[in-house]
């Protein structure tokens, strides 16, 4: 059978996961209603967060495709991702156009020489201009410097969420079959006779891990074949090398895994056995075969601090609590997130190193939800230096915002060191584009949804290590800090929230040293939301009337790590986010400032 391997790279929300979807509902590979985003956070947030590996049979072909990430934040699972087929389907919104992440995945995969198929989805949507999204894709292709080859792309039109596809403009729609069409038509296939005979080489792009399996290595086969109970090699760029006995192997079939005793040259398969697997790693049968090229990821550009939960509500909720565990939980994790980086050189406190709030708040969120309990401090930017000039990450934003809110948008970014790079207005809308210091953009996101009532859309993704852009105003909120502990009263939360905005509620239970809320002047507030309304026997006309509170600020992770100050940690329980002073007591903090 012929094997054809393709990845579906855009940008967030441009359709990838429906695609993949129906592509494999059409080819009967999944039953109605499984998805790729089969993880409870994809699921809730809508987004694809860890590259997938499926496969469809169609005219006697396999088809492996790989769905990756459309987030920034989560670009190492792409760049691993295209080292590994031979072609990839472009999805570009035909509203919306090229993004700033079909830019980043588009140049990895021109630089490895792929061809891409581009997919125009959504084009029955408000809005879609098919002419104008084709032609930005095309100027986009000579921006990066595409090849002739690489420029005579095929096109096709699809409106994913109902399943259609035609390969022509003027066509009728059909079902998803087109794009299967045009895969077997301009992907060569993945493995010929030649490549068969040869000895065993293949490279790790990604890791998975299994209870009683231990470490697997998802790699793809590029010659000879591997087998079940074979010993082979494992070749690192350092010169290393490792040894050991194939225990399993795994092909893709739909969403299922299916144990075989072996595979080929041109297929993905997952391997079992091997400790030492790492991504970049050639596997061999014979120790001193030339290497596959070395796989690279990004290196983080933010990172925080976590340690124990030490507050007055500490062991409450979680089951998981000392550093002990902690450590364990995150040494589990780099088994498979290559994105990230820890320092456990301190035994207290363990510094995480990601690609971006998003990146590091999906691991807390995953953590909490395990039973842990935990306390992180304030993100901070990684700072390189090169040639004795200290650089921080900068990003490239994109907005789109009714034009009425284009001017408190650009007033924000640009106290925030931010460079307006480009605006467009058409049909009420405003098109934004800014570089920005990553450390500007802390918190900002929490702002930029108020600014613009929620109606505006801001993306980002890492451009490169700049040079320091100085200090950044922002607006600096004051911490209303609890001085009392107890449940919070209607009474005194009705006073407090003229002062500010609340994160806390009526009868919810608080610390001293909490902070319950952010005044709207940049300096602390200590307050007591315990206080009750002083009862006499004597009752007036309009006096007892019902308080009318506000709903507080919801917080989720990435709002509460872009509010933690520089004094500050957040908490983080199975069922509560609470940010605290690291101090709890006023006179401790006033000591402490002295």
């Amino acid at each position: 059978m012929e094997i054809r391997n393709i990845a579906i790279i855009a940008h967030v929300d441009h359709g990838k996961t429906t695609i993949t979807d129906e592509l494999m509902r059409q080819t009967e590979m999944v039953k109605e209603g499984v998805s790729m985003d089969s993880n409870d956070l994809e699921k809730e947030r809508g987004i694809t967060i860890y590259a997938k590996n499926t496969s469809v049979l169609y005219k006697d072909t396999k088809i492996n495709i790989l769905d990756t990430p459309g987030h920034a934040d989560f670009g190492s699972e792409v760049e691993r991702v295209l080292r590994s087929i031979d072609s990839v389907l472009l999805i570009v919104d035909a509203a919306e156009g090229p993004m700033p992440q079909t830019k980043f995945v588009l140049r990895k995969s021109l630089e490895l020489g792929l061809c891409p198929i581009l997919v125009l989805n959504k084009i029955d949507k408000i809005g879609a201009d098919v002419e104008k999204a084709q032609e930005a894709v095309y100027e986009l292709f000579l921006d990066l410097g595409a090849s002739d080859e690489q420029l005579n792309f095929e096109t096709i039109y699809t409106i994913a969420r109902e399943g259609k596809a035609k390969k022509n403009i003027e066509d009728d729609f059909s079902n998803m079959f087109p794009i299967l069409d045009a895969v077997l038509e301009k992907v060569k296939p993945a493995s010929n006779s030649e490549l068969l005979e040869k000895p065993l080489k293949a490279q790790v792009f990604n890791l998975a891990y299994d209870n009683f399996l231990g470490r697997l290595g998802i790699c793809r086969v590029y010659e000879g074949k591997i087998s079940v109970g074979e010993s082979i090699f494992l070749l690192n760029h350092n010169g290393e090398k490792f040894s050991g006995k194939v225990l399993k192997i795994f092909t893709f079939e739909g969403l299922s895994k299916k144990d075989v005793k072996e595979a080929s040259a041109g297929d993905i398969v997952m391997v079992a056995g091997f400790s030492e697997i790492f991504i970049g790693q050639t596997l061999s049968s014979s120790g001193q075969t030339e290497l596959l090229p070395e796989i690279l990821v990004d290196e983080p550009t933010i990172s925080l601090n976590i340690f124990i939960n030490d507050s007055p509500f500490a062991g409450r909720e979680g089951k998981l609590l000392t550093s002990r565990q902690i450590r364990e939980r995150l040494e589990k994790e780099l088994e498979v997130n290559v994105g990230l980086k820890i320092d456990f050189s301190d035994d207290l406190k363990f510094k995480v190193s990601g690609r971006g709030e998003l990146h590091l708040s999906v691991l807390l969120e995953n953590m909490r939800r395990e039973g842990f309990e935990l306390s992180v401090s304030t993100p901070e930017v990684v700072i390189k230096e090169e040639d004795g000039k200290k650089l921080e990450p900068f990003e490239n934003i994109s907005v789109f915002v009714p034009e009425e809110f284009s001017g408190a948008v650009i007033e924000k970014i640009g106290k925030r060191k931010g460079i307006m790079k480009n605006m467009e207005t058409e049909n009420g809308q405003t098109k934004l584009s800014f570089l920005v210091p990553t450390r500007g953009l802390f918190g900002y996101r929490n702002e930029f949804v108020i600014d613009t009532k929620g109606e505006g859309i801001l993306t980002s993704i890492f451009d490169g290590f700049l040079p320091l852009a100085g200090e950044i105003s922002k607006n600096e909120k004051g911490s209303m800090v609890s001085m009392a502990s107890g449940k919070a009263l209607g009474f005194s939360l009705a006073n407090l929230q003229d002062r500010g905005l609340l994160y806390i509620q009526q009868n919810d239970e608080i610390y001293e040293g909490m902070v319950v809320g952010e005044t709207s002047k940049g300096e602390d507030m200590v307050v007591n939301p315990t206080k009750g309304k002083q009862l006499t026997n004597m009752r007036a006309s309009g006096s007892d009337e019902n308080v009318k509170i506000s709903p507080p600020l919801n917080l989720n992770l990435e709002i509460a790590l872009g509010l933690i100050g520089d004094d500050e940690y957040l908490e983080i329980t199975p069922e509560n986010l609470r940010l605290r002073k690291k101090f709890l007591k006023e006179s401790e903090r006033k000591k402490n400032k002295k």
